[in-house]
């Protein structure tokens, strides 16, 4: 019985990581204020090693719509501006020779609803995940109980509990896409 807490716990981990994983994707996406978040994928050339950009520089956000990175040496102020540009942010960056500032315009109504529909197919492949998961749990424990590691009871039960966390999986993935919803629709 311990080896299928042990199991449900592993397949709540792996549901877990998926959300995780979710929501590191919704926060690289943009909404119309500047969020430093939409920096946490770009990575610097320093001194022949790729570095994520937060640890060459002081990353702010000193207005509602504008993002400013000091560099703590000011030779990677170039490297920093060429890693922005390359990525797929799809704004440039302003150098005046000792800070780089991202400006964020407003996002036209054409584009949030592009993006909205982006974060609802993210929110759906991480609820497909989920569900993968949960066949994957299924599998195991039909498996254990052709094996007679369980009763045919236990396999009920913990089918019902593995359903459970499936189903609280599935909403926080729904609440998720609703808040990332509704910041990107707020004007």
């Amino acid at each position: 019985m311990a080896d299928l807490k042990d199991t449900l716990k592993e397949l709540e981990d792996r549901m877990n990581k998926t959300i995780s994983f979710m929501q590191e994707e919704f926060s690289a996406i943009r909404a119309g204020r500047a969020n430093p978040h939409v920096l946490d994928r770009i990575t610097v050339d320093y001194y022949g090693t790729q570095t994520p950009l937060q640890q060459v520089g002081n990353v702010s956000v000193p207005e509602a719509r504008m993002i400013l990175i000091q560099p703590w040496d000011k030779s990677l102020l170039k490297e920093i501006e060429k890693a922005i540009l390359t990525s797929d942010l799809g704004i440039n960056p302003t150098n005046d020779g000792s800070v780089i500032r991202l400006l964020f315009p407003e996002l036209t109504e054409e584009r949030r609803k592009a993006l909205t529909k982006d974060i609802r197919k993210k929110g759906e492949a991480a609820k497909v995940a989920v569900r993968n998961i949960r066949r994957d749990g299924a599998d195991v424990f039909k498996k254990m109980e052709k094996a007679n590691e369980i009763t045919e009871d236990d396999l009920s039960d913990a089918n019902e509990k593995l359903q459970k966390l499936t189903d609280k999986a599935v909403e926080r993935i729904d609440k998720a896409v609703e808040v990332k919803d509704k910041e990107l629709m707020t004007v």
